[in-house]
């Protein structure tokens, strides 16, 4: 069966690695834009190229951000003395949808696994714990995911601030077992997000 020049079959296969896409997906997807291509491919094309050149982490946070320090961290108003820990910045995305966190973040980039030989030092954690001591925080929001490994690491980090002035909580009813927040709807989030609990 044609479908296209090799091009074409490129993007194709290109498309259908994204994250929860498939071949089937990915060619309705191209040829949606092909018929679109005066207008919302030649936009993407340039988005695209705008994103990858000009998008990084936040050298505060871990957020994605297009300068070098993001806009949550650089608003003042949410200074206020709270960190929410989340494991990758899908979470953090996730969060703000809810608007119902109003401090600041930090993106560990993953979470603790023996099985895959990932420890504190290739995460996030020394920077939190820096952050901490730097930023006059009061409390630290443990919004890990609710899988074995996601609890391990907020159990590790709240061992590791046991001996700090800051008040550990994390996520209460709402988020199931096994469950990720960016699959959660907003609702969910922010009620489990004002439901915090004390680890």
């Amino acid at each position: 069966m044609a479908e296209g020049s090799d091009d074409i079959q490129a993007l194709i296969a290109l498309i259908a690695r994204l994250p929860g896409l498939g071949p089937r997906s990915a060619r309705r997807i191209v040829l949606h834009l092909i018929r679109k291509r005066n207008g919302q491919m030649t936009q993407l094309a340039q988005l695209l190229d705008s994103v990858a050149n000009a998008s990084r982490e936040c050298l505060t946070c871990g957020n994605i951000t297009d300068r070098d320090i993001c806009a949550i961290c650089s608003d003042p108003a949410r200074a206020n003395g709270e960190i929410c820990v989340v494991q990758d910045v899908a979470d953090l995305w996730a969060l703000e949808r809810g608007h119902a966190f109003r401090g600041r973040y930090h993106v560990l980039g993953g979470t603790l696994s023996a099985l895959d030989e990932i420890g504190p030092e290739d995460l996030g954690i020394p920077g939190l714990i820096d952050r901490i001591a730097s930023e006059g925080v009061r409390e630290v929001i443990l919004a890990l995911n609710a899988t074995v490994d996601g609890q391990t690491t907020a159990h590790y980090i709240a061992d590791a601030l046991e001996s700090s002035e800051v008040v550990v909580t994390g996520l209460a009813q709402g988020v199931p077992i096994g469950g990720e927040l960016d699959y959660l709807d907003d609702g969910t989030i922010s009620a489990a997000l004002r439901a915090r609990r004390s680890l």
